[in-house]
């Protein structure tokens, strides 16, 4: 052993992302208890256009991912790290770089998502100028993460350190290959990947943004922060190897699950069902891993609400994880995929797991930095039985809800014609979507209870900014133990565990993705299928640009219920042009591949109408207003742009054509217009909702009638 040094942690740092995520916690679950009651109060709540519910969905799930989980990580990372390595984060410079400009990435989204600034890809709307910002501030963190490794006193790595290292590297290769996208203009991109492709990218991404980013880092935290808060030591060393490396193996192939009974091929499909459906031996073992550390301390934990925090993330980490699994096999995705059955998996997930655990290192973490005693034990037992009961009551009424919306949405009368129409299940939902408000503002009261205790907290007391502490140098030599693990090699060398972990995380991706990228036989083309028009593609853009896709989707399924309502079933062919894809991942609005053919095309006039005051053609719809359309006028100088970018990505627009497209977009119109104003609706034809109608009159057209023949 080396002579002993004295050093001092950062406080600071850590005080200010916990800081930031009390606050980043309570405004990002105000924007979700809106967007909740925006269901339940369609007319008064969807205030248009930049607080209506398609442009604050996306702002409540980046608030809540990236702001208050993505902070609440790094709290933890930050005073977890210091102590596990016996020393100081290699940069005080790099660690204010990486918290100031954390925050400013997540107010830049607060600014362009109601703005209407979006990519379209649920978890990474943001636009492009913005995921440059994030690979640079997450370059920072883990440049600094991993100085500080290498300059550690402690040689060993403790399990947390492992999945700190792995949510690393594996963040940064999915956040890159989803954001590959070519610039339209400062605030504007079309991503590189389209249709079948694009889904499978975004789902790889999607899903394992769920592993890595909600998941991995939590659990290093749960290593860390639970046999701390215990007093007690991890439950088995040797599981902890074993859920590691088997869960950072099997995530990474799960995402196609989201993609069942889709256009995505079979075979991928089938690779997502198997490693889903595995999934539960890793994630399981770390939850008993977890609970079982509290083994000899359930006294301790029936008084400390710190514990009950934990106990309850930790349960509700299993139950999703249980669940996740189950919801991956065909015959459960097929009731559970696209309805509300998946808004109660993915909060379990978020409110059990991540907020909960989140809360319990907050209580733990803040009186320690400085040194005093929580302002209130009693005030932290009642946030602890509000926010379950919160879970409780959104969780409960949206599992019912999916259950009933399957249902319905499947039921036959006996003459063989479908029992509802899409709407009647829309109007029987409404009452769950109250009781899931409910239930939201209960777990909301109690966010803001732990902030008004916190902070009463540390009214009281002064930050330990720089805490002294001790530790011996790192020895130059190691003498490998008699009878030692032989994981301790790794555990000794950060470098090739990094290394390692890259090749275990790109070998899923790699196998699911090279195929479908490369044989064409994957995605066989529809001679009929054409690039949209140019007043097409505006209008498809507004379509992002409003949201519309976290409501509606654009896939049949291979179900007699759905070809019945809709039209027939979606074919790979079909999306080649589609960037981004809008496949959808939630029906509260029906589907609209077949909008504009078939039995389901409607007038131009019907468009207007709906567009304009949706309640006033759909009695008890939730959908918002978009009458702001009416006023705003296509930015047709754009047009260009848009061309040779989507010429860029492969679009087969013609040489030259971004020079003329605006004489067929007014030409467009123009027909448009003519049609609204035989039924004495006059609107100018360069507006916005013009262009929305056309994409809308577009949809299932290129293979109306079963025309449409392979390549």
């Amino acid at each position: 052993m080396g002579k002993r040094e004295t050093f001092y942690y950062d406080n600071k740092i850590v005080r200010n992302f916990a800081y930031a995520t009390i606050i980043w916690g309570v405004v990002g679950m105000l924007a979700g208890l809106w967007v909740a009651l925006q269901l339940v109060f369609p007319k008064t709540l969807n205030l248009q256009p930049y607080f209506n519910f398609g442009r604050l969905r996306p702002l409540h799930t980046n608030a809540v991912i990236f702001a208050f989980v993505g902070n609440g990580i790094f709290m933890g990372y930050y005073y977890s790290i210091q102590r596990l390595l016996k020393t100081r984060m290699w940069s005080d410079a790099m660690s204010k770089i990486h918290f100031w400009g954390w925050q400013l990435i997540i107010v830049a989204a607060a600014l362009t998502l109601p703005l209407g600034f979006t990519s379209g890809k649920e978890y990474a709307e943001l636009e492009w100028p913005i995921d440059i910002a994030i690979t640079v501030v997450w370059v920072v963190f883990g440049w600094n993460m991993f100085a500080t490794i290498l300059k550690r006193r402690e040689r060993h790595l403790y399990v947390a350190i492992w999945f700190y290292i792995a949510t690393f590297v594996t963040v940064a290769v999915l956040h890159i290959v989803n954001s590959i996208e070519v610039p339209v203009s400062f605030l504007k991109s079309y991503p590189v990947y389209a249709g079948v492709q694009d889904a499978l990218v975004q789902w790889w991404y999607g899903h394992n943004a769920v592993a890595f980013f909600l998941t991995t880092p939590y659990l290093g935290l749960m290593y860390y922060f639970l046999p701390k808060a215990a007093n007690r030591p991890v439950f088995s060393y040797k599981l902890s190897i074993i859920h590691f490396w088997s869960l950072i193996f099997i995530y990474i192939w799960a995402g196609p699950h989201h993609l069942l009974y889709t256009a995505l091929p079979n075979w991928a499909q089938s690779l997502g069902i198997v490693f889903s459906f595995t999934l539960i031996f890793p994630s399981w073992g770390g939850m008993i891993n977890g609970l079982l550390t509290l083994r000899g301390a359930w006294d301790k934990v029936r008084e400390d609400v710190i514990l009950k925090f934990m106990v309850v993330a930790v349960t509700a980490y299993g139950m999703a994880t249980f669940e996740g699994p189950m919801m991956s096999l065909k015959s459960i995705n097929a009731i559970s995929h696209f309805t509300d059955w998946t808004i109660a998996h993915v909060h379990v997930g978020g409110l059990g797991w991540n907020a909960m655990l989140t809360f319990g290192i907050l209580y733990w973490l803040v009186p320690k930095i400085f040194r005093t005693e929580l302002h209130s034990k009693k005030l932290a037992n009642f946030h602890f039985w509000i926010a379950t009961l919160g879970i409780l009551f959104y969780a409960i009424p949206m599992y019912w809800a999916g259950l009933m919306q399957a249902s319905m949405w499947k039921e036959f009368t006996p003459s063989g014609q479908l029992k509802y129409s899409f709407l009647d299940t829309v109007t029987f939902m409404k009452p769950y979507y109250a009781v899931r408000s409910f239930g939201g503002a209960l777990f909301v009261t109690g966010a803001i209870v732990m902030m008004y205790n916190l902070f009463r907290t540390v009214r009281k007391a002064n930050l330990l900014a720089d805490e002294k502490a001790e530790a011996p140098s790192l020895a130059k030599e190691y003498t490998k133990h008699t009878g030692e693990h032989w994981h301790r090699w790794i555990e000794r060398k950060p470098t090739p565990l990094l290394v390692m972990t890259l090749i275990v995380i790109l070998i899923g991706g790699a196998v699911e993705m090279i195929p479908t990228f490369m044989v064409k036989s994957n995605i066989p083309t529809i001679a009929s299928v054409k690039p949209y028009t140019p007043l097409e593609l505006h209008g498809r853009d507004m379509y992002v640009r409003e949201g519309c896709n976290t409501c509606h989707s654009q896939m049949i399924r291979p179900f007699r219920s759905e070809t019945e309502r809709y039209g027939e079933y979606s074919k790979a062919g079909e999306f080649v042009f589609d960037h981004p894809f809008l496949w959808g991942s939630k029906r509260t609005g029906p589907d609209l591949s077949r909008e504009g053919a078939g039995n389901n095309k409607k007038s131009d006039t019907w468009h207007f109408n709906h567009m304009d005051d949706p309640q006033s053609l759909s009695t008890g719809s939730v959908m918002p207003a978009y009458s702001f359309l009416i006023d705003n006028v296509i930015d047709t100088a754009s047009t260009g742009a848009k061309i040779r970018a989507m010429q860029a990505v492969g679009v087969s627009y013609p040489a030259g054509y971004d020079m003329i497209a605006n004489q067929d977009l007014v030409k467009q119109a123009n027909q448009i217009t003519a049609n609204l104003h035989k039924d004495s609706i006059n609107v100018p034809s360069n507006r916005e909702i013009i262009a929305i109608i056309a994409y809308l009159q577009r949809l299932g057209k290129d293979i109306d009638n079963n025309k449409a023949q392979p390549k």
